[in-house]
């Protein structure tokens, strides 16, 4: 990363990108509702650590949950995808399930 990349980098709030010469949220897409449900499973399942505090803690019923949620989307939209889409998702789903398996087990 070059100097001028990290300078404009830590311009911004955590989360957000510069466009533009403005600090924006990331554009809206299918890929980053997926990869922020996965996040969102990932945290409840105990594999990362919460932002502020570093700590780690389980909610099994909020990780089934989300990946419950996923799974409708894959269901649901069957079809509309594109392969990087679909592939995504499938493979989210996948790794989702047996990190699931594992930390109910």
């Amino acid at each position: 990363m070059t100097e001028n990349e990290k300078n404009e980098k830590e311009c911004c709030p955590e989360g957000y990108v510069r466009q533009g010469g403005k600090c924006v949220l990331p554009e809206v897409t299918f890929t980053t509702l997926i990869m922020s449900l996965n996040t969102s499973a990932l945290f409840h399942l105990g594999d990362l650590q919460d932002p502020e505090t570093g700590q780690t803690g389980k909610d099994l019923a909020l990780a089934k949950h989300t990946i419950s949620t996923l799974q409708l989307l894959k269901d649901r939209t069957k079809g509309n995808l594109t392969g990087k889409e679909e592939e995504l998702l499938g493979h989210v789903l996948a790794d989702l399930k047996l990190r699931y398996v594992k930390a109910n087990g």
